[in-house]
């Protein structure tokens, strides 16, 4: 009995441990529906910091639709040349609508066929693309697949280039609302070719033809928030029968940049309900987060070092090393709503072994925020430290017992 009682404080000794240390999204929680979304599913995240500042059931995988487009735009701009000329396959040009309808053996500029995919969202020209980058639609969806392991996204899915819905073996075509966050943040904020996406992604217009200058085409911007609100950057709509309307958007005002991303947010005759949420989620950000300073200047400690040889002129004395931060900024501005406070830990080593060289890491400085850490600051030894020598002890003897 008391092994037995030993093992249940044991279990929930962990759980409590579990319960305390683990981060929480800053914010609102994973189910606060306070701002009566219509989304099932929503998110408004700090585009610089990637911070969660929002979420409604942020991490329910779903359907994304057409707003699976931005990994295929930013991974046909990354891997491939706008001026490659596409062929197209009977499979693409099978694809239902929205469609360009494009015809099987035609040829098109890419660069031409990215802003039909993203002004207009057609399913036929997401396809050319990815069979172009890919080789296949299966060997596009593992760049994809790819692509949000590296972006730090572990709970998408890709099947199609287009964002129709599709299963297969290993699950459903699927996102959360906080994965297409990171996925649009990254073609925003981090990706080498990011003014790309976004020139194409704020086109209002634009006109091309095939490469035989047999057929002309003009296509116009489906997304109607570049035009809502001041300071929109960018976005992209979705739907299907089982994903409902979906959105992706970016709007950058006062130097803050925030995405708000949607699941789920109605379906026929709904249609307008994702711009209310949008905005609803835009201006929720706008009127609370600011930035404030927040750079405190560390206390940094001296540090004993083992065998470590002292100043000359105090043979008897510890060796002991000054620290310094390796990358100084005095001016850490983070995104915060009023009463928000960062938490500060400095994390020193215990035990320094010479020899000890200048820049030598020691420990870092870290500001967090609800349990995240949102800046590290390294420590590093700010000179160095010889360790103990044979000649050196033979010295210290000379000046104890014969000067």
């Amino acid at each position: 009995m008391k092994k037995f009682l030993a093992a249940l404080l044991s279990i929930l000794l962990f759980l409590h441990l579990i319960v305390i240390v683990l981060p929480v999204e800053a914010g609102a929680a994973s189910g606060d529906d306070s701002l009566a979304l219509y989304a099932q599913s929503a998110v408004l995240m700090d585009a610089d910091t990637g911070r969660i500042l929002y979420a409604k059931n942020a991490e329910e995988q779903r359907p994304m639709a057409s707003t699976t487009k931005i990994m295929t735009l930013i991974l046909a701009l990354e891997n491939a040349n706008p001026d490659d000329i596409v062929m197209i396959s009977d499979y693409a040009a099978s694809m239902p609508d929205v469609q360009l309808h494009l015809r099987a053996g035609e040829h098109y500029r890419l660069g031409d066929l990215l802003y039909s995919m993203m002004l207009e969202s057609h399913n036929d020209s997401a396809v050319a693309i990815a069979e172009h980058v890919g080789g296949t639609v299966p060997g596009f969806a593992a760049l994809m697949n790819a692509k949000t392991r590296d972006i730090g996204c572990y709970a998408t899915y890709f099947i199609t280039p287009n964002g129709l819905d599709a299963e297969d073996d290993t699950g459903v075509h699927s996102t959360t609302a906080a994965d297409l966050a990171r996925i649009l943040r990254y073609c925003i904020m981090q990706s080498p070719k990011k003014e790309e996406f976004l020139k194409i992604t704020r086109t209002n217009a634009y006109s091309f033809s095939d490469v035989e200058g047999v057929r002309t085409f003009t296509v116009g911007n489906k997304n109607a928030f570049l035009h809502m609100m001041e300071g929109a950057l960018t976005g992209k709509t979705g739907f299907t029968g089982n994903a409902g309307y979906c959105y992706v958007g970016a709007l950058r005002q006062e130097k803050r940049t925030f995405i708000v991303a949607l699941l789920a947010c109605g379906w026929p005759n709904n249609r307008s309900y994702k711009w209310s949420d949008t905005r609803k989620l835009m201006n929720y950000g706008l009127e609370h987060f600011t930035y404030r300073n927040v750079w405190q200047e560390p206390k940094l400690p001296e540090l004993p070092v083992k065998n470590g040889i002292p100043d000359r002129e105090n043979l008897e004395e510890e060796a002991r090393i000054r620290l310094r931060l390796s990358s100084e900024e005095p001016d850490l501005k983070l995104l915060l709503s009023e009463g928000e406070q960062v938490q500060v830990e400095t994390h020193i080593s215990q035990e320094v072994t010479a020899p000890v060289e200048p820049g030598t890491l020691l420990g870092s400085v870290r500001y967090l925020l609800d349990g995240q850490v949102v800046k590290v600051y390294m420590v590093e030894a700010a000179e160095d430290v010889e360790a103990v020598t044979l000649g050196w002890c033979l010295e210290k003897l000379w000046r104890k017992y014969i000067l």
